[in-house]
């Protein structure tokens, strides 16, 4: 080794890679496990790969003879007869074929989410309407989330800037600076499933909004409880609109949850 030159030695490994059945807009540069991938190998994306990395929202990966791994993006159970390898929500065990990173991990504010204290700015999040709301899949959802936008909005309205239930006018252009007008966000899964936790906690968290959360039963292995007004299930819903009418009729309150870490380990100990 000693007489191999040293431009040799750190020279990458080469990794024939096509990524299939992701969603609209996916750009590689902007992936997580691309950016992962990028820093300990030379990637070159291909139609003859070594590797398939596949977003689970087609049936691609049968038109391909390689080795096949499933991130999975919906609440879905990876099936290994069909992938080799898989990422996903579930709290599985299937050796090194099965690694749980679920996909609020991959979100751009996830990593700016320390569990220390976070900093507030009271003039900026005090002086803000009350509560956000954006669906467009009404139909695909559980029920909850609907019963739930119309008894909170007994209380005040809520803002739904989706193209579900709309009532701004037209759906919103960009969902994160809606909801920054917001001091609540209706932050409900499509479904509810243990590990099954989305953008949809994140988003809210990262702009300093309350998420009301409803979704993932094990939620507190990965965020902490602080952090949010969680709607455990139906029979819960009067107690947590008497939390958030509590949160919004007192300030103080309100910042301390603002404030409060999120998350259960750090992004460092996650990638």
């Amino acid at each position: 080794m000693n007489n191999v030159p040293s431009q040799i030695c750190n020279e990458k490994k080469v990794i024939k890679l096509r990524y299939i059945d992701k969603w609209p807009g996916f750009r590689p540069d902007l992936d997580m496990i691309h950016r992962f991938l990028t820093k300990h190998f030379l990637i070159e994306i291909c139609d003859d790969p070594d590797y398939v990395l596949d977003g689970g929202l087609g049936d691609d990966h049968l038109y391909f003879n390689c080795i096949k791994i499933l991130q999975v993006g919906e609440n879905v159970v990876p099936d290994f007869n069909c992938f080799d390898y898989a990422i996903g929500f579930d709290f599985l065990e299937f050796g090194d074929r099965y690694i749980r990173i679920p996909l609020h991990v991959f979100c751009d504010g996830y990593s700016s989410l320390s569990a220390e204290l976070r900093m507030v700015d009271a003039d900026s999040v005090l002086n803000r309407e009350f509560c956000s709301f954006v669906v467009s899949n009404g139909a695909g959802g559980d029920p909850i989330r609907t019963e739930f936008f119309h008894r909170l909005s007994k209380y005040k309205p809520v803002a739904s800037g989706g193209r579900y239930l709309n009532n701004v006018g037209a759906p919103v252009p960009d969902k994160l600076e809606f909801c920054r007008k917001y001091k609540f966000n209706i932050a409900f899964e499509n479904s509810s499933s243990p590990g099954y936790t989305t953008e949809k906690l994140m988003e809210p968290l990262s702009i300093q909004t309350c998420p009301i959360y409803w979704g993932n039963p094990k939620v507190f292995e990965d965020f902490r409880p602080g952090c949010m007004v969680h709607v455990k299930d139906a029979k819960s819903i009067d107690q947590a609109i008497e939390e958030i009418v509590y949160l919004d009729t007192h300030d103080d309150e309100y910042l301390k949850k603002l404030a409060a870490p999120c998350l259960v380990k750090s992004p460092d100990e996650i990638e």
